[in-house]
């Protein structure tokens, strides 16, 4: 199996799933469609650390792109042979998922914080707060008490669709980067095609 066209395959998966990010996070901004909360400030404040749109986003395009040009990348080539200069941009693309596992650390970050913390809503006593913050997470296995946040309607459900997402997609991009940190090694140290092994002589 050829290693470049693993990396592509990964980064056109990296691009998916980046743009899934960016959408789970802008939805976040917007309960239940509405825009008034945001304009108010009233959303969750890992809502605005941007865990998706920065981290699982946009900085995971990076190494997305890289990967996807693997194939037709030989760093010029070295030692005046472009086998080797393959070599060389494979080992270099671990630099490129070793950004992408930053990215998606931080998103799952913010996005496991943000499900332990829950929404910041309106309680039944009338007060914005971190109604689920002392329950450590604990309010996500009991539903019977989503109830207690009277405003935006269903923003326990949408905070935790969207978080839990957020978090899924990020620990896709995580894996995906770990292998391709494997594959860059392989590709790097046992030549870029195996089957064209046989053509490395520097």
């Amino acid at each position: 199996m050829c290693y470049g066209k693993c990396a592509r395959c990964i980064g056109h998966s990296l691009v998916w799933l980046s743009v899934l990010c960016i959408v789970a996070n802008i939805l976040l901004y917007f309960p239940n469609g509405e825009t008034k909360y945001a304009s108010e400030n009233n959303l969750s404040r890992f809502v605005l650390f941007f865990g998706g749109i920065a981290g699982g986003g946009l900085l995971m395009l990076l190494p997305a792109f890289v990967f996807i040009g693997l194939e037709e990348e030989d760093c010029c080539g070295c030692c005046g042979h472009d086998s080797c200069g393959k070599r060389c941009a494979m080992l270099s693309s671990i630099l490129a998922a070793l950004i992408g596992i930053s990215g998606s650390g931080y998103c799952v970050t913010v996005a496991s914080l943000g499900l332990a913390e829950g929404p910041w809503c309106l309680d039944s006593l009338g007060q914005w707060n971190y109604t689920f913050a002392s329950t450590e997470g604990q309010y996500l296995l009991d539903s019977t008490t989503w109830s207690q946040c009277k405003e935006p309607k269903h923003i326990v459900e949408w905070n935790v669709t969207l978080f839990s997402i957020l978090l899924a997609l990020g620990g896709i991009e995580f894996i995906l980067c770990l292998i391709q940190v494997i594959n860059g090694l392989l590709g790097g140290i046992c030549g870029y095609c195996c089957s064209r092994q046989q053509q490395y002589d520097c």
